[in-house]
């Protein structure tokens, strides 16, 4: 097994797979706190319409979806807030137009779309040195950022009614992790593809609830069930030749299941 990081690709895709399952635990973590799971598929849906715009306009399609997913993000949290729309609604038209411009321009560029499919299904292998210093640089700026707001964020997510009572930057806040969240889809994209991704945003911090019910225990252990899942995925796919994307969904399936049934003989947190 350990004859793989001999292979330069294999090392990229184990250094990506670190560093960005740790910046979805802690996506995630926020998500699952603010029940809006549903923005990841929401989000990951609206990238998609970047992905065929970027390809039928000859840029590059990571930074156009980049664009929508940021987009669409920021047009949810505003649709709620603005409008009061609620969160699910607002999300269920983002993902509907995210689809439909992606469709609409994949069909309009001429010849086959290359990588496509890399997208839509993900390819770990594919992974870069320089898209491992992006994930890097994003992780540092997620981290930094929770450790300096980590109190507002915290009371944020749990209630918003009550931060703008004490007068926390609410708003900004929650403007912020949407936007850290539009972020980080679009940089698992290139993991586990529009697919599968909103499994990597919730698996492993739906597992971790079921045990701890504090937002920072349940976020040090989703980041660890995160590690353990995508690098068992990694090996495991590259030793039987299968996609590694869905042998990661795969395990994570089977950690939370595992888990799940063993709850009642084990006490919560």
């Amino acid at each position: 097994m350990l004859e793989f990081l001999e292979y330069e690709f294999f090392r990229n895709a184990l250094w990506g797979v670190l560093i960005i399952s740790v910046s979805a635990a802690m996506i995630g973590t926020y998500i699952i706190t603010r029940r809006l799971v549903a923005i990841s598929g929401g989000i990951t849906h609206a990238c998609f319409g970047g992905l065929g715009l970027g390809y039928f306009l000859g840029i590059s399609p990571v930074l156009m979806a980049a664009v929508f997913a940021v987009a669409s993000s920021i047009g949810v949290e505003w649709m709620s807030s603005r409008f009061r729309v609620r969160e699910d609604s607002a999300i269920a038209v983002v993902w509907a137009i995210g689809m439909a411009i992606g469709v609409l321009f994949v069909f309009l560029t001429p010849g086959y779309v290359p990588e496509l499919n890399s997208f839509l299904f993900g390819n770990i292998l594919t992974i870069t040195r320089n898209d491992i210093w992006v994930f890097a640089a994003f992780a540092a700026v997620l981290i930094i950022f929770f450790a300096l707001f980590y109190q507002k964020i915290l009371a944020c997510a749990f209630d918003r009614d009550f931060a703008r009572v004490i007068h926390l930057p609410e708003r900004l806040i929650n403007y912020t992790m949407t936007v850290l969240v539009a972020v980080c889809i679009v940089l698992t994209i290139r993991l586990v593809g529009v697919m599968l991704l909103m499994s990597m945003l919730s698996l492993p911090m739906m597992s971790a609830e079921i045990y701890f019910r504090r937002f920072k225990t349940m976020m040090i252990a989703s980041v660890i069930i995160s590690l353990v899942c995508c690098v068992a995925g990694l090996f495991i796919g590259a030793m039987v030749d299968v996609p590694c994307s869905a042998i990661i969904v795969i395990i994570m399936v089977i950690v939370f299941t595992i888990l799940k049934a063993s709850s009642p003989w084990l006490a919560r947190e």
